[in-house]
């Protein structure tokens, strides 16, 4: 392999990971929401798969029925970072379409 293929290789893959580091913090400052029970629950996650918020409606609020509010909120948050991660894998998709990569690569 010639020293300047090595070179334009080496500057490209820079070039990508850069571009990847910022999809990643852009991403990251965008936020998805998903609700369960009808609203009842509502969780906000941002592009790292974090949660930000959870709001609760007082009416799902009963201590005879603890279980039916904590499935709403798995419901709820296992939406929001199902979500959240389709947002990161649409924004990665930005970098490689075109590029010929294999899909899952980055």
């Amino acid at each position: 392999m010639s020293k300047n293929l090595l070179n334009n290789l080496m500057k490209q893959a820079q070039q990508m990971q850069e571009r990847v580091k910022k999809v990643q913090e852009e991403a990251g400052s965008k936020t998805v929401d998903a609700s369960s029970g009808g609203g009842m629950v509502t969780v906000v996650a941002n592009g790292r798969q974090e949660v930000l918020s959870i709001k609760i409606d007082r009416s799902v609020v009963d201590t005879n029925d603890i279980e039916m509010l904590q499935d709403l909120i798995a419901a709820a948050v296992n939406e929001a970072l199902r979500k959240s991660r389709e947002l990161m894998k649409d924004e990665m998709g930005r970098i490689t379409a075109g590029m010929g990569l294999p899909p899952g690569l980055l």
